[in-house]
């Protein structure tokens, strides 16, 4: 939950409380959003933890299972949430939208315009940007998709920073009433194009519109309709590569001008009274190579400035 202090700041430092969402970390790729109820219990691979002993404690602590194993107890950070959230649609992960939102040039106070609500990923980190006296507008044209939206929205705290919207923007347009008020706007749609000449009725002056197209030939007829009153026409594609930081063994006995030779990675521990440093004398070292697990193509990011008007 993005929580909000009296002095209307995102904070997440206080313990956790009845009703409180929290993210159950079980271990790299394993979590799941928990809504904590005192006299329920969380039953997995490593026991049986009860909500009881959650509450009082602050997020990021470590609790135990009635068998000993232990799991972390997590803010609902956006960034978190984006890997817990239901798929509702194909979502915008960390890279895409932590790019979008430093392009965009969002900030505390800003309004901003999206379109294509879908699982809400995006709108969650929106949400936190604008915060605490801006506000996002999002619409979708999927009725149940909005439900589902604003549900997650109350869960996760950002109801009062996020108004979702029932609307066709590819046929309809924004809303009139935002006319000019808008800093940014950001669209996913399968037809861009037929909403940008609505976004940019919307924008302040230099204000800045981002479209996210899964392809290239969305890319060159919304580049076509923006020509007309957008400058500075971008797009990127973000492409994420993950490292494996691991700890080897360095075999100090086979040396050749001054160069070690690496033992591949054991999985074991191996017992403190096998061997001695004289029979096989290694060092540890922290090694990186790149995972073999990388995501791919999500999507191309265009940007492009409204035209000033003199």
């Amino acid at each position: 939950m993005l929580l909000l202090d009296p002095s209307k700041k995102m904070s997440f430092n206080r313990c956790i409380r009845d009703g409180d969402l929290v993210i159950v970390y079980e271990r790299h790729d394993t979590m799941k959003a928990v809504k904590v109820c005192e006299n329920s219990v969380l039953q997995n691979r490593f026991g049986v933890f009860k909500h009881s002993d959650w509450i009082g404690k602050p997020f990021g602590s470590k609790v135990f299972s009635n068998k000993g194993g232990f799991v972390y107890l997590l803010a609902p950070t956006p960034e978190l949430w984006t890997l817990v959230l239901s798929h509702r649609t194909q979502i915008l992960y960390i890279a895409d939208i932590s790019f979008v939102i430093m392009y965009l040039e969002i900030v505390p106070g800003c309004l901003v315009l999206e379109s294509g609500t879908g699982s809400g990923s995006l709108t969650t980190s929106l949400a936190r940007a604008v915060a605490p006296t801006g506000h996002v507008y999002t619409f979708d044209f999927h009725e149940q998709r909005a439900v589902s939206a604003r549900e997650d929205f109350e869960r996760t705290g950002i109801n009062t920073l996020v108004t979702v919207g029932v609307r066709d923007i590819q046929g309809e347009g924004f809303p009139d009433e935002f006319f000019g008020l808008a800093d940014s706007v950001f669209l996913d749609l399968p037809q861009p194009w037929l909403a940008i000449p609505s976004a940019g009725k919307m924008l302040k002056q230099d204000g800045i519109l981002c479209s996210f197209s899964p392809c290239i030939e969305q890319v060159q007829r919304s580049c076509e309709t923006l020509r007309s009153n957008f400058t500075d026409i971008r797009t990127f594609e973000i492409l994420l590569r993950m490292y494996e930081i691991r700890e080897w063994k360095m075999d100090c006995s086979k040396v050749d001008d001054g160069c070690s030779v690496a033992s591949p990675p054991c999985k074991r521990r191996q017992p403190s009274g096998e061997g001695s440093m004289g029979d096989n004398p290694s060092s540890p070292a922290v090694m990186a190579r790149p995972s073999a697990e990388a995501r791919g193509h999500t999507g191309y990011l265009t940007f492009a400035r409204l035209k000033c008007v003199l």
